[in-house]
């Protein structure tokens, strides 16, 4: 495993085509669509020259705003192997997000479904670009959004200055496999194929340019980790528009010849009834994702026996989820994995044959061939194993850098190659990494440090608490003071005073939350992170008033 490998994402799928040309790829198990990777394989193949008869070059700038439907997974590797940048799209966008992202990241062409839940696509990008009632489509002018050239829909109707998907497929027939073929060699590893916009938790979206070294790279780590072979059936509810989904998902399973088992949208019974049917030996998921799972009325009557390994990730796991994974719903392999999108995305990640206590109280080791180090924040200075600081990271992984903005680039990567992750963590003797907070989520209460999680993984102990998050609110007094928002587990009943009760005693009197807030869910971005600063700002809203 110690090794990187020199290739491009379409160059990887066909090396796995030749290996394995009769073994499944992609298989949507309720639309009873399946794959081999020679047929997968020969699609991409087709959209790849469908898109460069449209006239998309090396290095264009490609978005694609859907779920996790078949035509992403088709779209991921045709750009792999065609050259051009693939831009993954926030299913949550609506308009002033679009824009803002196909202005920000130039794109010529924009791949989208027609609706999404209870959102017209369609009836938004006619908003966003009414000029497409009457434009000549390939030759898009749109004085707002200058690059963009080429709209295509996919679905089954026709839309004024469209494409329609079906055309771009049968337009792959114009161009030979030898254009195809030259294309594809022209392609460098160094090259950066895809751009993600940093999901927006903190701050303005940023494009973070990835390589094809940086993702298959990362790919082929992870699944090494969580011992994924060709042998293996993934399960991936996670949204492909999120390093999730396509590095550890898709890209992953190619790296090794597993199959990709997606689910469209994510739904807890259609994941527990797929990997029924589909034997699914490993599943993805953030920790609300399993925590529906295992809370689906219905659980005790799925058969998961074929469940072995998988990755929970996305943000802080709960122990107690944690232990439920490997224990109810027989995941005993299943990983931990930690990163960033500026890191393609994981930086460290537990084992599949590490102990227990490992896997539920540490988010892991570094990947083969990454430095991680823990630094005193704000410096460059390396701290002893046990000392809190910040994590930094660098290697093969770490991004080409932000779109258009040098500044944030060199913000976040240090002029010796360390990217800042701002995430506080403790490492130990072996390389095992614990994350205590993040350096904004910090709480300072009269001069003392409260690390968010701390309080969080104690609140989980309480039986009647499903999830807790808890955030710093501004006091005149203490400069901040901890606020909880509690969901609590279905029947159950708890008071204010009742959860303070359990706190005090059993952790610092500083550290028992000020401010208690029930509440039946989170705001959270479509990748599944919990929206901490919301959460800050509806509680200096509630505090305000004196409502919480």
């Amino acid at each position: 495993m110690n090794q990187l490998l020199n290739t491009t994402v379409g160059q990887l799928l066909e090396e796995q085509a030749y290996m394995f040309p009769e073994k499944e790829a992609l298989v949507y198990s309720d639309r009873n669509l399946r794959l081999t990777y020679s047929q997968f394989n020969d699609s991409c193949n087709m959209a790849a020259k469908g898109l460069m008869k449209l006239g998309v070059a090396k290095g264009d700038h490609l978005a694609v705003w859907s779920s996790n439907i078949p035509e992403w997974v088709t779209v991921q590797f045709a750009t792999g192997k065609m050259g051009a940048v693939l831009i993954t799209v926030n299913t949550n966008y609506r308009k002033a997000e679009l824009e803002y992202l196909l202005s920000q990241s130039d794109a010529t062409t924009l791949i989208l479904m027609e609706t999404y839940r209870d959102a017209s696509y369609i009836e938004l990008l006619y908003e966003l670009i009414p000029e497409l009632t009457e434009a000549e489509r390939g030759n898009l002018q749109i004085d707002r959004l200058p690059f963009l050239k080429n709209v295509i829909i996919i679905g089954e109707n026709n839309y004024p200055g469209t494409y329609n998907w079906n055309e771009i497929i049968e337009m792959g027939n114009q161009i030979s496999d030898e254009e195809l073929k030259e294309r594809q060699q022209s392609l460098s590893a160094y090259d950066v194929i895809n751009m993600q916009y940093t999901s927006g938790t903190t701050g303005f979206p940023k494009g973070v340019m990835l390589t094809h070294s940086n993702i298959i790279n990362n790919a082929y780590h992870i699944a090494g980790c969580m011992k994924l072979t060709s042998q293996d059936r993934l399960c991936i509810p996670v949204p492909f528009f999120h390093c999730f989904g396509c590095v550890i998902g898709t890209l992953a399973c190619v790296s090794v010849g597993a199959v990709m088992v997606p689910v469209q949208e994510f739904n807890a019974s259609e994941v527990l009834k797929t990997v029924e049917k589909e034997k699914c030996t490993a599943l993805h998921g953030v920790p609300t994702m399993f925590i529906a799972e295992l809370n689906d009325p219905h659980f005790a009557s799925y058969n998961l026996s074929s469940l072995r390994t998988g990755v929970m990730a996305g943000s802080n796991c709960p122990i107690e989820v944690m232990k439920d994974v490997i224990h109810k719903m027989g995941a005993a392999e299943i990983t931990i994995c930690y990163g960033q999108t500026e890191s393609s995305p994981v930086i460290t990640q537990t084992r599949a044959n590490d102990p227990l206590e490992l896997r539920v109280e540490s988010v892991g080791r570094a990947l083969p061939m990454v430095d991680v180090k823990i630094t005193e924040p704000g410096t460059s200075k390396e701290l002893p194993y046990g000392m809190q600081g910040e994590l930094c990271t660098r290697g093969y992984h770490v991004m080409k850098g932000y779109y258009k903005n040098p500044e944030a680039t060199k913000n976040a990567i240090d002029e010796e190659g360390w990217l800042h992750t701002g995430d506080l963590a403790v490492m130990d003797e072996n390389g095992y990494c614990k994350i205590t907070g993040r350096l904004k989520d910090m709480i300072i209460r009269g001069g003392e440090n409260i690390y968010p999680r701390e309080i969080e993984e104690f609140l989980y102990t309480h039986p009647a608490i499903l999830d807790v998050q808890v955030v710093g609110v501004p006091d005149a007094v203490y400069g901040e003071e901890a606020a909880a928002w509690i969901i609590l587990k279905e029947g159950a009943d708890l008071t204010v005073e009742q959860v303070r009760s359990y706190c005090i005693g059993s952790i610092s009197r500083h550290k028992v939350p000020r401010y208690i807030e029930f509440t039946k869910s989170y705001p959270m971005t479509a990748s599944g992170k919990i929206q901490k600063y919301k959460l800050r700002e509806q509680s200096i809203e509630k505090t305000a008033h004196q409502n919480l």
